[in-house]
């Protein structure tokens, strides 16, 4: 099994880096190679290595920084992660995608309101 995995160098990719080598060839990226804040390019980055699972470790965390720099963060933590969602259905591969409650407050997502 292929595991793309994005964001390798920050706290949680290296953690993931060292983790997912039990469960096949990994492909640990970091900004330098897979910058999530240039969405144009990962379509190409990922069709190259042709994942099996795609894990995204990448993320704008800077909390206080992202409301000056909306359209990174949004760039970053949206429109990236949709494409690489997209290229993964395209290649029929798995995306796990991690966030945290800044990012994605799940006690606020209606289905846990029921």
């Amino acid at each position: 099994m292929r595991l793309l995995l994005t964001g390798a160098n920050g706290q949680i990719g290296w953690e993931l880096r060292q983790r997912l080598t039990s469960l096949g060839e990994v492909i640990p990226l970091g900004r330098q190679h897979c910058d999530l804040a240039q969405p144009a390019r990962l379509p190409g980055v990922v069709r190259a290595i042709s994942p099996d699972v795609i894990v995204n470790a990448a993320a704008h965390t800077a909390v206080d920084r992202a409301e000056q720099e909306e359209k990174l963060a949004l760039k970053v933590n949206g429109e990236s992660v949709g494409l690489l969602a997209e290229e993964a259905r395209r290649a029929g591969a798995v995306l796990l995608h991690y966030s945290t409650d800044y990012v994605f407050d799940a006690r606020k997502c209606a289905i846990h309101r029921r």
